[in-house]
């Protein structure tokens, strides 16, 4: 897939003038219709005035190639980060309700029970020794304190995923801060519930987590990772088109190749 192709269908073509006479001239050509400029996205030449003009120091960034298809993987994990916020408020959700139906279920429960004990004879199933029949009971009794902290946790925990996920989708750098910051704290917990007990939808959230972490420390170089902000900002700069062309034609003044 040519990701600046794809990037240009959605958000249109990103054309700019510089200042500077040599580099304007390798991103500017006549035709005979008009004047068209190079798309510093996918490099067409696009009929028609530019987009922006000024000094070649003040372009914009335009993502493109590599950059877009990183774009659209930060974007992925937005989507399921607001996927697992939307599970969570449902489940703070269901856990308020039961609260204000608490003594109700209760009653419900102790009076429905002994109905069920003339089928769980026929299996000698005893209700009111089983462990199972305790954690029910103990989960209808629960305090008001313990559903309090449980919903508290659960709210607390969908609007970080929803941060999260605001931050990943904005691409911006304090985003991606947000979301290894607010990822890696969890780690430990996840860890401490697959030592007690193994589930596939745990093992892919885990892996899932630990794969956010590790492409946005290493690949966007947060926490001075392989150079830092200084490094991924040269990195992107030198990625723009414009950067390329005054390259080139710094080559070309000093008569070497350019490329």
């Amino acid at each position: 897939m040519d990701w600046s192709l794809r990037g240009c269908a959605r958000q249109g073509h990103a054309t700019y003038a510089p200042d500077e006479p040599e580099l304007r001239e390798r991103l500017r050509t006549e035709t005979a219709v008009g004047e068209a400029w190079r798309c510093l996205r996918c490099e067409d030449f696009v009929l028609g005035p530019p987009h922006g003009s000024g000094p070649a120091d003040e372009a914009p960034i335009v993502l493109r190639g590599k950059a877009l298809r990183e774009a659209f993987i930060l974007r992925l994990f937005a989507v399921e980060r607001w996927i697992r916020a939307l599970i969570l408020a449902l489940l703070a959700a269901a856990v308020i309700t039961f609260e204000s139906t608490q003594t109700s279920l209760q009653a419900w429960f102790e009076r429905e029970l002994p109905r069920f004990q003339p089928l769980a004879k026929q299996f000698n199933y005893n209700l009111q020794t089983s462990g199972t029949i305790k954690y029910v009971r103990g989960l209808l009794h629960s305090h008001s304190g313990t559903l309090h902290l449980v919903e508290g946790f659960l709210i607390g925990y969908a609007l970080l995923q929803i941060a999260e996920g605001i931050g990943l989708w904005s691409l911006k750098r304090w985003g991606e801060y947000v979301a290894a910051v607010g990822t890696s704290v969890f780690i430990p917990l996840e860890i401490y519930e697959l030592t007690k007990h193994v589930t596939v939808l745990k093992i892919v959230a885990f892996v899932i987590n630990v794969a956010l972490i590790l492409y946005l420390v290493v690949r966007k170089r947060l926490f001075g990772v392989r150079g830092g902000r200084e490094a991924f900002e040269r990195e992107r700069r030198g990625d723009s088109l414009i950067e390329i062309e005054a390259v080139a034609a710094d080559r070309s003044r000093a008569g070497q190749p350019s490329a």
